[in-house]
Order: structure tokens, then sequence, then C-alpha cells
């Protein structure tokens, strides 16, 4: 589990960088404590989810989350025994972490055991929300805030992140028996589940797609418009991981939508380069930022 000389940051900061991310290089501009919690909230993520997409045998899978599940009762009794939970409990003395919303995060991994396919985009937005939307609730937390409205921008901006998600990784995802994108969706559209199995992008598919597109770029709005002005640059990070994550869209749309043929990636250098230059515009902001009245 952990190399003896390994510390519990070391661990997650490994997890971290080994995992590809983009959220990896919205980090890298935080100061180290805050640093280090969010690392720590991401491997705890990274580990909850390999739990279930690592894992073959769905028994197994549901073993391991409760496995999870007993491990959280240690970390609130002040013992955990990962080294990621225990980078939490570290991280506790300084960041409000509640228990509730860890437990929600399992939950959403519980229900990639447990449901393949969602009706409407209703059923969907509660996976959205446990996977991705308490993950930026626990973020901005973390990152600092002043107006509760901060909260709301970060659900709004993890589900947006987690949109984008299930566009680029449809594929993949199929390849799983999962399919996120609402079924009635499918049917508005013309298009078969058999059809997120061809390496083919169709003019059907293509248009649905391009729905998916909209709707993630219609929360991505919501979120940025919601995000009070003081605390634009306490949540930094989140708006990297938003410019990365638009770019991302982007590069899809003007792809075509051929997520099906080849995945769509940004390269490290670019991803770098959007985080510098994020953090590089609110940094100037923040300097001629004027309390709001």
């Amino acid at each position: 589990m952990q190399n003896a000389a390994m510390t519990p940051e070391q661990y997650c900061q490994d997890k971290a960088a080994a995992s590809g991310s983009s959220f990896y290089y919205s980090f890298r501009f935080l100061p180290s404590r805050e640093r280090q919690a969010i690392t720590a909230l991401y491997a705890f993520c990274r580990e909850v989810d390999d739990a279930v997409d690592n894992c073959s045998e769905p028994a197994l899978a549901h073993a391991k989350l409760e496995w999870w599940r007993r491990e959280l009762d240690c970390l609130y009794q002040g013992n955990p025994q990962h080294p990621v939970t225990r980078s939490l409990k570290n991280s506790m003395q300084h960041f409000h972490l509640p228990r509730e919303y860890l437990e929600e995060i399992v939950d959403g991994m519980q229900m990639d055991l447990e449901i393949t396919r969602y009706p409407t985009f209703k059923e969907l937005s509660l996976y959205c929300y446990r996977v991705a939307g308490v993950v930026g609730i626990l973020s901005a937390d973390i990152f600092g805030y002043r107006n509760r409205k901060t909260l709301n921008f970060a659900q709004l901006l993890g589900t947006a992140l987690q949109l984008t998600n299930i566009i680029r990784d449809v594929r993949e995802d199929a390849s799983r028996g999962r399919i996120y994108i609402p079924l009635d969706e499918l049917q508005r559209f013309s298009v078969k589940e058999s059809d997120f199995s061809l390496p083919k992008t169709t003019d059907a598919m293509q248009n649905l797609l391009a729905y998916q597109a909209q709707r993630a770029h219609e929360y991505f709005q919501k979120a940025l418009e919601t995000l009070p002005r003081e605390d634009r640059y306490s949540q930094r990070s989140a708006l990297i991981m938003a410019k990365i994550y638009q770019s991302l869209l982007v590069e899809i749309e003007a792809d075509g939508f051929q997520v099906l043929e080849h995945r769509i990636q940004l390269t490290p250098l670019h991803k770098l380069w959007l985080a510098w230059k994020t953090a590089r515009k609110e940094k100037r902001l923040s300097r001629h930022l004027t309390p709001a009245a």
C-alpha cells in the first residue's frame, strides 16, 4: 500500500501526479497547506473511483467500497489506516471536511455498480452532484471563501466538469457497459445504445453530443456568473479547472465530436500554459479588486 519511507502526503502527491488529471495542474499555484489538503481529497476520489473502475468483479468492487466506508469510520474516530485518510486527517486540523460529503462521494461511486443507464437528466444530475458537485463544495472549503454563494459556484462547476467528462469518455464508459447520456435524449436524437460501440460518429451522434456540450457550456456559464467577485482569487484553482475543461470542450467541438474514433485531450504543456495564464490573470485582477459595497 505504501513504502515505509513514504509519507501520507507523498503517497497522495504520487497518486495525483500518476493520474495525469487536469486537477493536478490547478493545484500547483496553491499555498502548501491548501495544496496538501486538495491533493489528499483528490487522492481519495481516485482511490474510490479505482475501486470500481479497476475491478471486473462487482462483488469485489462492492467489498472495496465497504472497506472505504469503514475507513471513513476510522478517519472520524481519529485512527485512519490508509495513507490517503491519514493525509486527510492531517488536513482536517486546518479545514472543514464534513464526513457526509466524503460519504456522498462513495455513494456516487456505488451508483456506478448499481446503475448503468439514466432515464432523464434529473436522475443523472444526482450522480453528477455526488461524484463532482460535492467534490467542488469540499474544494471551495479548502480554497477558502467569504460569500456562501461560492459554494453554489463550486457545485455548478463540478457538474460542468463531469458533463464534459461524460462527453470525452463516452466510448470508454460504453465499453464498461455504462451510458451516462440520458436515455430520453438518445431517443430524441435517434441514437441507439449500440451506436456507442461503433468507431464512427454519425450525424445523429454528433447532434446528440452537441446537445450535451451545450448543456455543459450552460453549467460553466452559470457557475462563473455565480462566483462572487470577492472570492475569485481564493478560488483561482477552481477557475483554472474551468478554463482547462472549457478548452477541452471547445477542442472536442472543433474535432466534430469524434470521441468514438479517438480520445481527445489537451497536452500537458497546454494544460500548464492555461493554468499559468489563468493564475496570472486572477492575481492581476485581485490587485485591482475593491470590496463590494
